[in-house]
Formats: structure tokens, sequence, C-alpha cells
């Protein structure tokens, strides 16, 4: 390999290590500042947390991220590129899956025919071909439940398949969310409060699913919570936010001790 191609090499690995740049984002509603000039960057690979008081902007960001909301200024690059133009329902076929705090599940189907619906985007069936019953539509609908069952292996729900999601209890309803989301092989998993609800066998349930998911799919990960035990074990480097703006960022164990963190949580007074 010559020196050229050494070099176009290096820069491919540096432009790809970053999987997600916030820049400067500003969101405003009428009046009220949701988010002021929020900035950082997630590396490919990475377990982040995005911590903050309620009101501090997190599930704003979140919906920026995922095209539910537009920015008012500032740019979210996704591998190098800005998604700000993109619409929200090609999220999931750029990279992008997120699960929801409040489930989005269809509770009267089975849990196989809610796995699959997240694996449709990656589709290239349409209206047409469906109604024609075409050859390869059926080979696709066959791939897609295949996968959609070894995504419920993976998650150690497998005996859920054929049983409807409205008769499972709420933490396995949590856990077969995220597998919905899965199926469509995100780069980058956005989860909205996964811990909510869940009792303390499910979160020691939960930690070892998140690391298994960027160790075993290489998926990043960035999840919003506020279970800042689960945060602060399972994250590589936590964002946090308040009134719209970050206070801190780092690994674990600096934003535990960061003071502004410690006062926008307790309220402790500065003397």
């Amino acid at each position: 390999m010559n020196k050229n191609t050494d070099s176009i090499a290096s820069a491919d690995v540096q432009a790809t290590d970053t999987l997600l740049s916030v820049k400067d984002v500003s969101v405003h509603f009428g009046g009220i500042v949701a988010l002021d000039g929020v900035s950082f960057d997630i590396p490919s690979g990475q377990i982040v947390g995005l911590i903050g008081p309620n009101g501090a902007g997190k599930t704003t960001l979140f919906n920026c991220i995922s095209r539910l909301y537009d920015v008012n200024g500032g740019d979210i690059l996704f591998r190098g590129q800005s998604i700000l133009k993109s619409p929200v329902h090609q999220m999931s076929s750029i990279g992008i899956g997120r699960t929801f705090q409040n489930l989005a599940l269809f509770t009267n189907l089975t849990v196989l025919d809610n796995i699959m619906i997240g694996g449709h985007s990656k589709g290239k069936s349409d209206y047409l071909s469906n109604a024609l019953h075409l050859p390869w539509i059926k080979r696709e609908e066959r791939e897609l439940r295949r996968e959609a069952l070894e995504i419920l292996r993976f998650m150690e729900l497998e005996n859920t398949a054929l049983q409807r999601i409205g008769d499972l209890p709420f933490g396995v309803q949590k856990r077969l969310e995220i597998a919905r989301a899965l199926l469509s092989h995100p780069k980058l998993l956005l989860m909205d409060e996964p811990a909510g609800g869940l009792n303390h066998n499910e979160l020691s349930l939960l930690v070892n699913t998140i690391r298994r998911i960027r160790d075993e799919f290489g998926t990043t990960v960035l999840l919003v919570e506020h279970h800042m035990g689960l945060v602060m074990e399972v994250s590589e480097k936590v964002v946090a936010l308040s009134f719209g703006r970050k206070l801190a960022e780092g690994p674990p164990s600096a934003i535990q001790q960061h003071p502004d963190v410690i006062e926008a949580y307790l309220g402790t007074g500065k003397k």
C-alpha cells in the first residue's frame, strides 16, 4: 500500500470513529428554550448515558436525533452526514433505532408479529408486490421471520414468540421493544428510560442486555435514564444536561463528583 492509500485509509478510520455528533443544537418552543447550544460526540461502539433533572432537555434531544423534532440551530451528524433534512421514516434505514419510554407495541398481535414489524423498514416490498404475492416477497418474509426468531433467542424470549404481547408482564414487554428495535440492525440505538418500571432482577438483566447489544451486535447505545445506578454501571461516558444546557461530559466517576451535576440534582447551595 502506497503512502497516498495509507493516508486515505487513516482518514477513513478517523472519519468513522465518531458515529454521532451533536453540534451546538438549540431548540425553542415559543419563548421556551428547550436546548441551548448542546454539543457532544459519541464514538462508535460506546455506551453513553444522557442524564439530567426533569425538564433538562433529554427527551427533546432524543426527539431531535430521531427527527421527531426540528432544531432551531446547530446540526446533528450521523456517520459524518447531517440528518436534519432526513424525514423520520428514514431513520431506521440509515441506521438509527429507538425504544420509547411509553411502550409502542401492538398489544393484540403476537410477539413474533411485533418483532417482525421492526424489520419491515429494511425490506424492499411495496403495496403492489404484496398484493400480487410475488415469490421474492415470500422469501423476504421468511428471512424476516428467521431473523426475528434469532433476536428473540438473543433476548432469551424465544418461548414467547406465539404469545399475545398484551398477555405478558411489563418487564418482558420492555425487553421485547428492545428486540423489535434490534431487528432493523441499528448502528445507533436510542434507549428512552429502559429501566422505568423494572424490578431489581430485571434491572440486572437490562445491564447485561445493553452490554451484549454493544458487544455482540456492534451497536452504539445512547440511553436517557433517571436510574443513576444503571447509568453509572453500564455507561462509558455520561453527558449531563440541565435547563437545556450541557453541564458536564465525561466518565461516570467524574460526573458523579462534578459540582454542577450535584447542584442540579440535589440543589445544594453554593457558599
